[in-house]
């Protein structure tokens, strides 16, 4: 039991990490509010707030993969970390270096990401897959939110 219990834990810090790891990449906090944002933009602390219930359900999603017995299961870990890399580095290329086309661009990458990891995971275990649809339309949100802040600024 205790096994199971670390392995969880692992679990979900790995993709906390990567979510601290971008933060620290983008220097969020103070390049969000000094954008021009559209009326349906969140306040700025909304974001940590969801992001940590999204990285809390990738990485239970990713322990249901990884406890299973597919043979898939590898291909399926691979693009599920390729998303978090993907998704780690928006921050960097969005506050940090403030490239808002390329970021919106970028995130598009991400989401289709996504998308294979959601159909990938389906084909494993479909509550893996369906843990990861707030997650999805969270980044389709963000990404008319990253257009849009383009598009003001």
């Amino acid at each position: 039991m205790f096994s199971k219990l670390k392995l969880i834990t692992v679990s979900i810090a790995f993709p906390l990490l990567f979510g601290f790891l971008g933060s620290l990449l983008g220097d969020s906090k103070s390049g969000y509010e000094m954008l021009i944002q559209p009326t349906f933009a969140p306040p700025a602390f909304i974001f940590p707030i969801v992001w940590t219930i999204l990285y809390i359900l990738m990485g239970i999603s990713s322990y249901i993969i990884y406890t299973s017995d597919s043979t898939n299961k590898n291909n399926a870990l691979i693009i599920y970390v390729s998303q978090l890399v993907l998704n780690s580095l928006w921050t960097l290329f969005f506050f940090r270096f403030e490239l808002l086309l390329f970021s919106f661009w970028w995130i598009l990458l991400i989401i289709a990401f996504v998308v294979l990891m959601i159909y990938n995971f389906y084909k494993i275990k479909p509550i893996a897959a369906y843990l990861q649809i707030p997650y999805l339309l969270w980044l389709i949100f963000a990404a008319i939110l990253n257009y849009s802040i383009y598009l003001l600024n």
